[in-house]
């Protein structure tokens, strides 16, 4: 890690796969961790957040491989803070809008409220139409807003928009 330049911070394919649902070989600070680490927030703010112990969990899950330091590179600001949920990405349908709010829930809700996580990972397999699917989304839409703001509940319910299917947007 070097100090001169700040480094970026990034997840490697082993990290993105720890963080896949049904993975949990890491402790709960060092997934912590590889969820912040982006690729756009330098290793010294990443340090910051987890006081004393942010250079030991970064070092570890770099010498581990679930991380690697990139040198920054002039890039636009983006318009929106990003939010995890948004790197999902699949054809329209419903299935991919369905993958889109299990993941969600994982990321949002599991770490937070792992009763809620349970909730609406039931409700999503219970939901076998689409006016279904769309009730709970409405509902987990809504607790990421009380939790997080209106803004990322916003940038949720834009993500969903660009993953159903066309038909269903003209309906819902």
């Amino acid at each position: 890690m070097n100090d001169a330049v700040d480094e970026m911070l990034n997840k490697t394919e082993k990290g993105r796969a720890e963080l896949q649902p049904g993975q949990r070989s890491l402790t709960q600070r060092e997934r912590a961790v590889l969820l912040m680490a982006d690729g756009r927030k330098p290793d010294a703010d990443l340090f910051a957040l987890f006081d004393e112990h942010g250079p030991a969990l970064v070092a570890g899950l770099l010498a581990r491989g679930y991380l690697v330091e990139e040198t920054p590179t002039p890039a636009p600001a983006p318009q929106r803070p990003a939010v995890s949920a948004d790197a999902f990405s699949g054809p329209r349908s419903m299935a991919s809008a369905r993958m889109f709010l299990f993941d969600l829930s994982e990321r949002m809700f599991a770490p937070r409220d792992k009763a809620m996580a349970q909730r609406y990972r039931d409700a999503l397999r219970e939901a076998r139409d689409l006016h279904a699917m769309l009730a709970v989304s409405r509902e987990m839409t809504a607790d990421v807003e009380r939790m997080a703001g209106s803004e990322r509940a916003e940038g949720i319910r834009e993500r969903l928009a660009r993953l159903l299917p066309e038909s269903a947007l003209e309906t819902s």
